[in-house]
Order: structure tokens, then sequence, then C-alpha cells
């Protein structure tokens, strides 16, 4: 965790008498612990009678209850959602962060300073070891283990035990952070993303395969508005393997396509600040790639979109006076308690790419969502911080917009659904909305031309460069090697002071 400096902000506003309101900002000089990234036809609208997808309480078939999956996650956006898995035998209780930004599933397998406990493979008869080293990165944050097989039951999910790949998490770095209450992660993505290759099968496709449940499955993550430094977690949501729960949403799901199943790619056409267009061009906001990641804290913006949405805040917000530190992470916004202004923050909406490629809708959170309660300060005090960041990495829908909806990945259908989830309001008032459909004629017709390159093609790319040039050493050392004959005219021959040895540094 970073300890972020206080600013005292004040804002003004011109009323049309050309008077001013202040609105004061306090001053704290005490430290913050504020969380981090962990650096996870027509339109189509959900339809009850739909026989592609279970909008029932109960999967007929008796393997899921979806009712009992409504409150089995916990945490939220600044500390990651988790749920309570069983895993090994005898079965040993452990909190894993639910990550749709990565493929593997991953568990601490030795102490760490900011974890309670670990797995201990040693003590499970069902544990097996492949012998393989694995490693995965993040945005923020990487760790290394060894491979295995275990078994894994979910209190709160499917019937049953399924035996899936698991990671033992021997060494890490800026993974585990302080007062986070999970000891694993569990990577949904699709298995390109895997490590150390795509032969290790993922979690979800070992659960479908094993229970011949429904190819999708449903968040709804319940943190927004509450602060990321509090002491206990508060309920967060639910993890629905299998379907759809129709408790958790109002009004209709809207799909959009599956770009690419890597991450859960998306395309975004356009954003607007407050109801104004960006006017950037539309490939501006897919740069990289688009995705939707619960692993991830904020909602994450290319660099000139960064810095676009920034601009028109600012001039949507009649904001005259502001500390770049504010939208940097480097420094928190205080109000005293009750008296946020949040009437001066614009609302901001993300235009997503709808079933027909001719069509978009919308899906739009206000400012209680993108400005983040971070701490109360003496219970006189309420500090938040920026949930929008740059990114280098494309755009990623973070955990900020997703509390604002209930998000369905129908891997089946190759779709990603968004609906306004059921807590998304406070004191009353929705956090979120969807509208749509719009027509997209004014886009191109893909906003994504350049298809990202994914990482084993990458691989492939380099081992195969790797090889030509080991073919081409090889050479090279065999003509070294093999006697040359000189005429007596040396002037034009090869000699050991122009070798490509002697002059290997030139």
């Amino acid at each position: 965790m970073k300890t972020l400096s206080l600013l005292c902000l004040m804002f003004f506003f011109p009323s049309i008498c050309d008077s001013k309101f202040t609105f004061p900002l306090k001053i704290y000089t005490g430290n913050f612990n504020s969380s981090v990234d962990i650096d996870f036809s027509s339109l189509e609208k959900n339809e009850s009678s739909s026989t592609n997808e279970l909008s029932l309480a109960t999967d007929p078939s008796g393997k899921v209850n979806f009712l009992q999956m409504v409150n089995n996650l916990q945490g939220d956006s600044g500390r990651g959602y988790y749920i309570e898995m069983l895993l090994g035998t005898p079965s040993q209780t452990l909190n894993i962060l639910v990550d749709t930004g990565s493929s593997n599933f991953a568990v601490a397998g030795a102490p760490d300073p900011y974890i309670t406990h670990f797995f201990n493979s040693k003590l499970s008869s069902s544990y097996h070891s492949s012998g393989m080293d694995v490693s995965v990165r993040y945005t923020q944050g990487n760790w290394v283990g060894k491979l295995g097989t275990d078994i894994v039951a979910i209190p709160k999910g499917p019937n049953g035990t399924i035996t899936i790949n698991v990671a033992t998490i021997l060494q890490s770095e800026n993974f585990f952070l302080p007062r986070v209450n999970w000891q694993g992660i569990l990577g949904l993505a699709y298995k390109t993303l895997a490590r150390p290759d795509s032969s290790v099968e993922p979690f979800f496709d070992s659960l479908v395969r094993q229970t011949g449940i429904p190819d999708m499955f449903s968040l709804q993550m319940c943190g927004a508005g509450m602060s990321a430094s509090s002491t206990s977690d508060p309920l967060g949501g639910g993890l629905v393997m299998g379907g759809i729960e129709p408790t958790l949403y109002k009004g209709s799901i809207w799909y959009t396509p599956i770009k690419e199943e890597w991450y859960y790619q998306v395309e975004v056409l356009k954003l607007e600040v407050g109801g104004q267009n960006l006017n950037l061009d539309c490939q501006e906001y897919n740069t990289d790639k688009a995705i939707v990641d619960s692993g991830t804290t904020l909602l994450r913006l290319p660099h000139n979109v960064f810095n676009a949405v920034v601009d028109a805040i600012i001039t949507t917000s009649l904001i005259q006076q502001f500390s770049s530190g504010f939208w940097t992470g480097t420094t928190l916004a205080c109000w005293t308690k009750g008296e946020t202004q949040w009437s001066i923050f614009p609302k901001i909406s993300i235009y997503l790419r709808g079933m027909n490629a001719s069509q978009s809708f919308r899906i739009t959170i206000m400012p209680q969502l993108y400005v983040q309660l971070v701490a109360d300060v003496d219970n006189s005090l309420e500090c938040y911080r920026f949930g929008i960041a740059s990114s280098t990495s494309g755009l990623v829908i973070g955990a900020t917009v997703m509390e604002g909806f209930y998000v369905t990945f129908d891997r089946a259908q190759k779709k990603v659904g968004f609906a306004v989830s059921t807590c998304a309001e406070k004191s009353g008032s929705p956090l979120s909305e969807i509208r749509g459909p719009f027509l997209a004629s004014d886009v191109s017709s893909n906003c994504a031309k350049t298809p990202a390159i994914q990482e084993p093609v990458l691989w492939i790319i380099s081992y195969a460069l790797m090889g030509l040039c080991a073919f081409i050493l090889i050479i090279l050392v065999i003509l070294l090697l093999v006697p040359c004959r000189h005429g007596d005219d040396a002037g034009g021959g090869v000699t050991d002071e122009s070798s490509l040895i002697h002059h290997r540094f030139k």
C-alpha cells in the first residue's frame, strides 16, 4: 500500500449572477493506507424464456442452486472480491480472489507477511505435483510457484468436488497486500492466458467439463460506496457459476460480443463525460485491447483517453482549482462527513458494440463509483481517491465500473452482458444505468482493426528467432574452424585480423 498525502481543495462555481459558492475540503496530516490495483441479430437483451441461458433460481439438472450463490462473495474494489473454497484432502479452507483477467488457479503455498494462512500441499493426500515451475505477472505484482493437481469444493457453489490444476505460490512480489483477506487467485479467463502454457486447463473449463453445468458465469460486486480500508470486509455479492440469477439485476441484460477469447475482450465505441462525447477516434479506446477484468481495481484508460476524460471532468464540473495529484492517484480529497459534493462531478458513459454491429448501448456510472471512499477520519472527515487511472496495456473495465452492474460472461454464446445491479444504489439513488439501442453508423465498423497478438504467438515467434540465430551461429563456428587456404595475395583474403571473432564488438 502506498501512503497518500491529503490535499485541501477549494471548488468555485459561478452562478448566473456571477456569485461563487465555496465547498471547503479539510486537511488531514495523518497517514492512510489506500488500496491499489492487484494489478483479473438486433441488439440482444436477456429474455427469461431463452433456451440458451439459465435464468431460473435453480438449474433443473440439480447441479447448481443459484440462490445459494447470491451471497458467496466478500470484499470491495480496493482489496478485491473473494470466494471461500475447500482445497485438498482433508480440505483446507481458503479465500480465493475472483479474477476474470487471468487464467491460473493459484494459492499461497508458503508463509507470507500479509496472509493469515496458506495451503500446505504436504497435508493433502489428493495433491499431486507435476514438477513444473510456473510464474505469472500481473499489471501489479507477480508470483512463482509449482504446478500440481488437487480436488476442490465450493461451499456456496456447484455441488460436489472436481479435480483442478493448482499452482502453489512459493514466492511473490506485490501480490499479497496488506489487509487483504484472501490467500489465492481464481483466474476465470480463457486457456490462452494460462501459464506456463495453454495446456494447463483453467478452473472454469474443468468445472464445466466435470459437472456439465452451462459454460457461463455471472458476477455481482456490491462494494460500491464502501470504504476500501475498513477493518472488516462487507458482504460483497455473488459469483453465479452456470447461469444467471434474476434477483441480482434490474431491467434487461444488454450484450456485447467477445471480440477475442483470451481476456474477455470487448469493443468500446466511444466515451462520454457529462453527456458530452470525447470525440476521439474509436480505435483509441481499443488501443492494445479493451477488456472486462474483475481483478483490476480501477477503470483504466489508454493515456490519450485518460487525459481527455480528466480534462472533460474538470470542464464539465466547473472545477477551477484542483490538484493534479488527485487525478494521478497521489493525493486524496477530503470533505467534512456528509458534505461530499457529488453534484459537481459528471457521470461517465461507455458505449459498447451490440450483438448487431450497427447498434450500440451505453453503460453509465455515477461519480459515487469513480470517486471512491477510502477512509473515515475521526468520524468527521471522509476522504476519497480517483477511481480512474492511465494505462499502458489497454482499456480495462475494472471493479470501479463493474460494481454498478450485474455482469454475465456467456462463454458458450461468446458474449458479455451488462444489467443494472440491484445493489448499485446509495441512499435510494441509482449509481448506474443502461440505455440503448443506439445507431453505431457514426463509428468505424471495426474499432479494433488490429487484432491483439496473443502471448503464445509471441513465444512461438521468439523461439523461431532463437532457433534461427542458433543455426546461423553454428554455421559461423564451423566456417571459423575449417582451415582456409589463402593465396600469396592476402590483401583480398579473410584473415584473423578481419574475422568476426576479433571484431565481435564492432
